[in-house]
């Protein structure tokens, strides 16, 4: 007989959050789902009932993240998956970015991630048992397209705090997982979804702002749905042995092959010239 989980879904207000809730809910398991607000319709849509605690939190806010894992504990005694979705896209070249357009994507794509997961970790840890799944992109592998840079850095960031943690805590019987979605049909590129710099650099017209074009043009088209999506999280959730990376969509499991392959062709390139570093070889010339 299948065990009861209980899922911690970060931003599952829409999107990929909502769509996991509701695949977990109807699984037969458990939800813990935070919002920054409309609790209460969130509640309405899932279906509110005995396995969901609709939580109110913005992930930067550690003193909201701390009390909402307390809530979570006390209604379920326990939490097995960790779902850290919470964040959104900015668009604008380096140089037309703010500091506080830089500072506000870290502080939610990244260091929100670390809030909640920190938050949970001693649980999982005391219980022996867990399962963290990390919400990165098709771009923490590959950031080639212009204006999603930064963006783009904050999901290499994951992808690395992923790889980081999975080496730590699986001798404590807990699983890491980041998850790189490619473009799905969510609302991602709807206008309140994302942010585009405020500042426009001529410079930058035909690559960055065509790309700002772009997005405009594809909200609403993408290819990847989101309810299959979750589908797939469900199955990392059943798992006993999940992966550490795993693209979603042909699209990032493309992006994830060129960057291997461009990566080895980069290294196999300069690999005579890097290779010939090391101290020993500098002294054994010198006495030659």
């Amino acid at each position: 007989m299948k065990k009861q989980k209980v899922w911690f879904i970060t931003g599952a207000s829409r999107g990929f959050g909502f769509e996991i809730a509701k695949a977990a809910l109807r699984a037969g398991d458990k939800v813990v789902a935070t919002v920054r607000k409309n609790a209460e319709q969130v509640a309405t849509a899932l279906g509110a009932g005995n396995d969901l605690l609709v939580v109110v939190l913005d992930v930067t806010n550690k003193q909201q993240v701390e009390e909402g894992v307390r809530k979570a504990l006390a209604t379920f005694g326990r939490i097995d998956i960790l779902v850290n979705n919470a964040g959104y896209g900015f668009l604008g070249a380096f140089e037309e970015a703010t500091d506080e357009d830089i500072l506000r994507q870290y502080n939610t794509n990244v260091f929100g991630l670390l809030h909640v997961t920190r938050a949970l970790l001693p649980h999982m840890r005391q219980a022996q048992s867990g399962h963290i799944i990390n919400f990165s992109s098709l771009f923490g592998y590959k950031a080639s397209a212009p204006g999603f840079g930064i963006y783009a850095s904050t999901k290499f960031a994951v992808e690395g705090i992923s790889e980081g943690l999975a080496a730590e805590v699986k001798p404590l019987g807990i699983h890491v997982t980041s998850v790189a979605p490619g473009v799905f049909a969510t609302d991602f590129l709807a206008n309140d979804s994302y942010i585009v710099s405020q500042n426009s650099i001529d410079a930058y017209a035909s690559t960055v702002g065509q790309l700002k074009e772009l997005a405009l043009q594809l909200h609403g088209n993408q290819p990847g749905d989101p309810a299959r999506l979750a589908q797939v999280v469900i199955a990392l959730g059943n798992s006993s042995n999940p992966p550490v990376h795993l693209p979603v969509g042909k699209d990032a499991i493309a992006a994830f092959r060129e960057k291997m392959a461009e990566t080895e062709a980069e290294v196999k390139a300069w690999e005579e010239i890097s290779a010939s570093t090391d101290l020993q070889q500098t002294a054994s010339a010198n006495a030659s």
